[in-house]
């Protein structure tokens, strides 16, 4: 027998120069025709009357959270109105604490409640009700430990922001919002595991009435408390955080009247409280960095702004386009929960190609999203920026930037579907990853790079905001097309008795 090397083998006159090289090619064709198989195992041919089912499906989640989601962004704006009242000085305080409590504790407050998703998701699925209201029970718990030291930073935030060099007064007016803000960051403790345990019943319409509720008060109580009592600052701050427990109320009022509703309040017993917590927290804590990675990224651009030639118009705008952002974000971002919501419903049914079917049509919902959003943006470049400012540096930037960020919603919606659907599947260890390599490690550099290696300025920012968006669907899809939808519906199998004590080894059931 000859030994494998090339040469020896012609000479031993028991193998041909040329068959190594036919064997790698027929091992190149053979992984070639695996890639073939998972992408037409991803793609499969459905049928009209399932795709029509599952769209339905998905609507009936996503247009009352779509709705819901327009209501809570109208909630922001009416706050914003009245620090405007108030004065300049109020406004920048104001607006100086909604980015300081958005970083340090709302984005942490819904990312942990994140964490209770899947399992709830995936509980209902597999008919395990009392799960479900264990699982809202200890999230709630979780959460209201978290706010103890986000409320001690709130109170010491002026000592922060001084010595990174903000104005005093302006300084001053955002510490009196936030710690008139505390009550709304435990309102949103209990009000975040509240939408999540609903919404993963399919109970959404409820969450509309609610906002529907809260948002008609939240005029005539700011109206109150800013400008017939003459609280100022203190009075938007209460009214946001009325605003929040208006919401909790109408939503514990259908709870105790529904007869659809599980009840978070039933199921527990001493021992479920002492089970439970490892799957828990294994979800809840990269859906946390997940999200904070993603709300990070937008204050990072807008402290960039800053250090361009022309500050003040570059934040200026900024502003604009991140609200502008976060309007088009409503629409992927509610068919993203619907998402999350039917794929784990389904995989806990342990019906992985009804999952499957869900993830392909959701995301090319999304698709026709992005597309909608480079329409959009495209045409009203020229008169968005109108409906905020009149000052021509700003709206020449606003202008020449919107087609940008219409080409990064293209990848932004499917993303965030995709999001979803890894959500609902309880894989938010890999989520959490592609949004750091994508806008950390590929977004960021590239951003600084183009804004001041390059001297774009302005534009650079949202190339580098382009450049993560792409590469971040890139690796969803990839993940999404490698996935073995048995394989999900055996570890939402294994999670729900993990989640409920009988399983302990999270190394099967949520890490692989």
């Amino acid at each position: 027998m000859c030994p494998l090397k090339e040469s020896q083998a012609v000479l031993c006159g028991d193998h041909h120069p040329l068959a190594s090289t036919d064997d790698e090619r027929n091992e190149d064709n053979k992984n070639e025709e695996q890639d073939h198989s998972i992408i037409r195992a991803f793609l499969p041919s459905l049928p009209m009357s399932e795709i029509k089912e599952e769209l339905i499906s998905l609507v009936k989640i996503a247009l009352p959270m779509l709705l819901t989601s327009l209501l809570l962004y109208s909630r922001s704006i009416i706050s914003m109105l009245f620090l405007g009242y108030l004065g300049d000085i109020q406004l920048a305080g104001g607006s100086l604490s909604i980015g300081f409590a958005n970083i340090t504790g709302y984005s942490v407050i819904k990312g942990l409640a994140m964490g209770m998703e899947p399992i709830c998701c995936q509980a209902y699925g597999a008919k395990r009700w009392n799960l479900l209201t264990q699982t809202f029970q200890k999230t709630f718990c979780l959460l209201l430990l978290v706010t103890i030291p986000i409320s001690f930073l709130w109170l010491s935030m002026d000592h922060l922001l001084l010595w990174m060099g903000q104005d005093p007064a302006v300084t001053s007016m955002a510490k009196v919002y936030l710690i008139f803000s505390l009550p709304d960051l435990l309102a949103q403790a209990h009000l975040h595991p509240l939408r999540i345990f609903l919404r993963t019943q399919g109970l959404t319409t409820p969450l509309t009435l609610a906002a529907i509720f809260a948002l008609i008060l939240h005029l005539p109580i700011n109206y109150l408390l800013v400008i017939y009592l003459n609280l100022g600052v203190k009075g938007v701050a209460l009214g946001s955080a009325c605003h929040s427990l208006n919401l909790n109320l109408g939503l514990l009022v259908y709870l105790v009247r529904s007869r659809k509703s599980l009840k978070p309040w039933s199921g527990a017993s001493l021992t479920s409280w002492f089970q439970g917590w490892r799957p828990l927290l294994a979800l809840a804590m990269p859906s946390a960095v997940s999200v904070c990675l993603e709300w990070w990224w937008y204050e990072l651009m807008q402290l960039l702004c800053g250090l361009l030639i022309n500050p003040q118009a570059s934040v200026a705008a900024m502003g604009i386009l991140i609200q502008t952002t976060s309007l088009i974000y409503v629409f992927p971002h509610s068919l993203s929960m619907a998402l999350s919501t039917r794929v784990g419903h389904e995989l806990g049914a342990n019906s992985p190609a009804r999952a499957q079917s869900a993830a392909i049509i959701g995301l090319s919902v999304a698709a026709a999203c992005g597309f909608s959003a480079v329409i959009f943006t495209t045409a009203v470049r020229n008169m968005w920026g109108r409906m905020f400012t009149d000052k021509e540096q700003i709206l020449a930037l606003t202008s020449i930037a919107l087609p940008i960020l219409g080409l990064c919603e293209l990848g932004n919606a499917p993303q965030t579907a995709a999001c979803g659907v890894l959500t609902g599947s309880a894989q938010p260890r890999v989520g959490a990853n592609i949004n750091f390599g994508s806008f950390y490690l590929i977004g960021l550099p590239i951003a600084v790079l183009m804004s001041f290696g390059f001297k774009i300025g302005f534009l650079g920012l949202w190339f580098g905001l382009g450049a993560a968006e792409a590469s971040c669907l890139s690796m969803m899809m990839y993940t999404l097309i490698r996935t073995d939808w048995k394989h999900q519906a055996k570890r939402a199998q294994e999670l729900t008795r993990a989640a409920e004590g009988h399983l302990y080894d999270l190394e099967t059931s949520l890490l692989h």
